[in-house]
């Protein structure tokens, strides 16, 4: 990666964070759901959505999906970078992948917080 590219990679991942934060940082209910994260995840997707389309219509250098869809996007929201990937898996009718890769990244993302939260529980009463 050159120097730039670093640049504009840390430029987009502070913004990201930066937006992150300051959403996730005041409760926004929905009823008694807190919807702080799910905001995030959706406004950041949609984000990347539109970026895909206008970086592949007006065929954009690279350093810009380092800027908004690797640096912002991704610092704004994971979630978004786990939707590009899906879309193209039906895109390309690879619809079982599609579950798997959705099974798999939500189902085994949640087992592994449970486990790494039980296991650091049972290590901080031991």
């Amino acid at each position: 990666m050159k120097g730039f590219e670093f640049l504009l990679l840390g430029l987009g991942a502070l913004a990201g964070a930066f937006l992150r934060y300051k959403i996730a940082e005041s409760p926004v209910l929905f009823g008694v759901l807190p919807i702080n994260i799910l905001i995030i995840n959706v406004v950041g997707s949609f984000i990347l959505g539109i970026f895909v389309v206008i970086s592949m219509h007006f065929n954009l250098d690279p350093k810009y999906s380092v800027f908004v869809a690797i640096g912002f996007c991704g610092s704004f929201t994971t979630m978004s970078s786990f939707a590009l990937q899906s879309v193209s898996l039906i895109d390309s009718k690879h619809f079982v992948l599609f579950g798997l890769n959705l099974i798999g990244n939500v189902g085994l993302s949640i087992v592994a917080l449970v486990t790494g939260r039980a296991i650091m529980l049972a290590m901080l009463k031991g």
